[in-house]
Parts: structure tokens; sequence; C-alpha cells
């Protein structure tokens, strides 16, 4: 392929998958934005809503942790996994002068896009205690920036951007240097002295 002809095929990629990272880079950009200042710019954007409650278990009690998991999952009809799982066995404490042993617990994590779902439970109890933190649109937004109880495909999008980001550089610093071949060695000096130094730092940290 000559020169021109293969400028003109990157140029046509280079607009497309631009496009394509405009779209996502619009949502990640923003939710970034938000994430990034929430704090120093005290913005009031993202708001939660938690509500705890506790509720009976049935006869049959869990009799692990797994168990505990699934009881909970069917119960309140969530469908991902558990995204941590708290399994501490019966220790000794000491209470004043006495010594005391503490029943087992077990504690399960549920991030997911709309809201997030703690559930602990001390074995030999008859209650299992829930918190519950609802989130509003900007919540939603920031949940599915860090991709919170997202599937794969979620995952594999925000990889697309990324993908997306690194071709565009690449395409870009083509397109400005035209083939020729001093800018080309111009821009690799540049791009690998950038990279050298980006990953020298982050060693240092």
């Amino acid at each position: 392929m000559s020169r021109a002809r293969f400028l003109r095929w990157l140029r046509n990629m280079h607009g497309w998958i631009g496009l394509w990272g405009a779209t996502l880079g619009l949502l990640f950009g923003l939710t970034g934005f938000l994430l990034n200042h929430r704090t120093v710019m005290k913005i009031p954007a993202l708001q939660m809503e938690q509500n705890q409650f506790e509720f009976a278990l049935a006869a049959d009690k869990p009799q692990n942790a797994t168990q505990f998991v699934a009881i909970i999952q069917r119960e309140f009809n969530i469908q991902q996994a558990a995204s941590k799982v708290h399994d501490e066995p019966a220790k000794p404490i000491a209470w004043g002068s006495r010594q005391l042993v503490q029943p087992v617990f077990w504690k399960a994590e549920f991030h997911l896009p709309q809201y997030s779902l703690t559930a602990e439970y001390w074995v030999g109890n008859q209650f299992v205690s829930i918190k519950r933190q609802d989130v509003n649109v900007w919540g939603f937004l920031m949940r599915l920036h860090k991709g919170l109880g997202l599937n794969v495909g979620w995952i594999l999008l925000g990889d697309s951007l990324a993908g997306a980001m690194i071709f565009l550089s690449i395409t870009g610093m083509l397109l400005w240097t035209k083939m020729r071949g001093s800018r080309l060695v111009m821009v690799g000096l540049v791009g690998t002295s950038t990279v050298l130094a980006m990953a020298l730092t982050l060693v240092s940290v």
C-alpha cells in the first residue's frame, strides 16, 4: 500500500474510532470529573439513602458462609456473586475477668450499580442484619464508571475505550508525521522518553 493510500485509510479509521471513543469518553470523563472533585469541591451530586433492617432465618439455618451467601441471594433476588465475603471463625475474647467465646461471624457484601447491600450474621442468632444503600442518578453513573456489580460485557466495553484511546494516540502521531522519517524519529524519541519517565515515577512511588 502506498503512503498516500495508507494515510487516507489511517485518517478514516482515526475518525471512526474517534467517534466511538468520544461517545464513551463523555460518560467516563464526566463521571471521572465528579469522582476526582467530589471531596475538594464538595459536589452534592452523589447522594445515598441508607436503610437498615433485620429478617428472620428459616428453620434450615446456613451451615457455612457459602450457604449464607446463597440464602441472601435468594431472599433478595440478587443474581451477582458477592463482592466480598468475610468468614471469621469463633475465637476467645477477654471480658473483664472472664473468658468468653465469640461465635462465628459471616458478612457478605454485594455492590450493584443501583445499590449496595451488606448482610451480617452471627452464627446462632435468629436474625440477619441487612444494610442497604440506594444511590441517585449521579451515584449510578459513578458506579458505572468504576464497574461496580457489572458483568464482563461492561468491563470489555470499558476496555474498548482504553483501546480506542491508545489507537487514537498512535494514529494521531502517524497522521501528524505523515510517515516522514524525521518526524517519526522525533515522535519516537518523545514518546519513549515520556513512557520511561512515567514508569520511573510509578516505580519510585
